[in-house]
């Protein structure tokens, strides 16, 4: 090999080096890389690929949601509003389920809760709901606010429950 050629093999080499040196500093350097814990559950929604947010924490996210209508055993009509604030992660599409069932489990109601901002955004997202009862049912019941889970995992799901007089 001639003095040129060895000169341009040992450049070449040089400067692979600096490109591998500058890409490792790059990813190791960067801020607000994140490793992810293999015992993280982690979930993707289908079709708009939506990240499902996992709760940081131990407490479930039902214990974020607040109901201000109707109260905890008020009496209702056969028709009537919910209304309340439940976390961007209980909602899917900017909706979640809602049931109305009887002492005996029987469905009597179902509807959903509507966000009423950007649902996208991490925090709490006002929601508000019309449900029309099913039939003639009258006295106690169950209203059920459920996490919406299009993963159809049971780790997933969530919901509240409050006790209402059906009038």
């Amino acid at each position: 090999m001639t003095s040129k050629t060895i000169k341009f093999l040992i450049g070449l080499i040089i400067l692979l080096f600096l490109v591998i040196c500058a890409m490792t500093a790059y990813l190791v350097f960067t801020p607000g890389r994140q490793k992810t814990s293999s015992n993280v559950p982690m979930s993707t929604t289908t079709p708009s690929m939506t990240a499902t947010p996992v709760a940081s924490s131990t407490e479930p996210l039902s214990a974020s949601v607040t109901v201000s209508a109707p109260v905890p055993n008020s009496t209702v009509g056969k028709t009537f509003a919910v209304t309340g604030i439940a976390p961007n992660g209980w909602y899917f599409e900017a909706v979640f389920p809602i049931q109305v069932r009887d002492p005996n489990d029987n469905l009597i109601a179902t509807g959903q809760g509507h966000a009423q901002n950007d649902w996208t955004v991490a925090g709490p997202v006002a929601f508000t709901s019309s449900i029309t009862l099913i039939g003639d049912y009258s006295g106690p019941a169950d209203l059920i606010l459920l996490r919406d889970n299009p993963s159809g995992l049971p780790e997933n799901d969530d919901e509240v429950t409050m006790p209402i007089v059906i009038k």
